[in-house]
């Protein structure tokens, strides 16, 4: 059964008096474009599921990249936001447990000479990640050695790597796979650098209650198959729906 919602988490998440959702279409898995050039995806699925929830309208504040994304939740001019959960982003951020799984990956010409996800982290071995991404705050915290260098955006992070002349792209495995059938001459590293936990998240300051709410959207939308049902719809592959928190 749906959890009510409170007169008073209802005003703490419209505080404009419709829902204001930040979607970073940065992350194919989550959101992108369809073929009429509008806003699709998973997040944007669970975004006007929660607006309907609500009983209010639901607006869809779009960005790019994750850091413009996260900026704005965090600066109130948006009242909930899907991101990937990182110690650097808790900071005036209220997160649920994660909704989605997915996997960050390597990406290497087809004549580098490495073969393996630990033989990235050398001196003199350059990295290319996305600005503010999850995997490049990660990334910026577990290489001691390698150098980490910065596209504007993850969709950018293969072009750049190649212009470049970078040894290693790193970014969701699933936009490195498509660039890598778009472009050619290159090859994913086996297996995964890191799980990227993919959740929903609020303004700090919209209370805990507002918190509550949020997260218990978010177990009731992975229970009940709601999740699964979005990835199945946009044909997302690689991705898995989070277990219960």
């Amino acid at each position: 059964m749906p959890h009510a919602l409170s007169a008073d988490v209802r005003a703490a998440f419209t505080p404009t008096g419709l829902l204001r959702a930040s979607i970073n279409l940065g992350n194919p898995i989550l959101a992108g474009r369809n073929a009429a050039g509008e806003p699709a995806g998973v997040s944007i699925d669970l975004a006007r599921a929660f607006a309907e929830r609500l009983g209010v309208a639901c607006a869809l504040v779009v960005f790019d990249t994750a850091k413009a994304s996260v900026d704005a939740v965090r600066g109130e001019q948006a009242d909930i936001g899907f991101f990937a959960i990182d110690p650097l982003r808790g900071e005036g951020i209220r997160f649920t447990a994660p909704y989605v799984l997915i996997e960050g990956a390597y990406l290497v010409r087809h004549d580098s000479p490495l073969k393996d996800n630990a033989e990235v982290d050398a001196p003199g071995r350059r990295v290319m990640a996305g600005q503010g991404s999850a995997y490049d705050l990660f990334l910026s915290r577990e290489l001691k050695h390698a150098a980490i260098e910065r596209a504007a955006s993850s969709p950018a992070v293969v072009d750049a790597f190649l212009a470049e002349n970078a040894d290693v792209a790193a970014g969701v495995k699933q936009q490195l796979e498509a660039d890598a059938a778009r472009i050619g001459g290159l090859r994913l590293l086996p297996g995964r650098f890191m799980v990227i936990q993919q959740a929903m998240g609020l303004p700090a300051g919209r209370g805990a209650a507002a918190q509550a709410a949020l997260a218990a959207f978010v177990e009731e939308m992975k229970a009940s198959g709601f999740v699964a049902d979005a990835l199945k719809r946009h044909g997302i592959q690689g991705a898995a729906v989070a277990p219960a928190a």
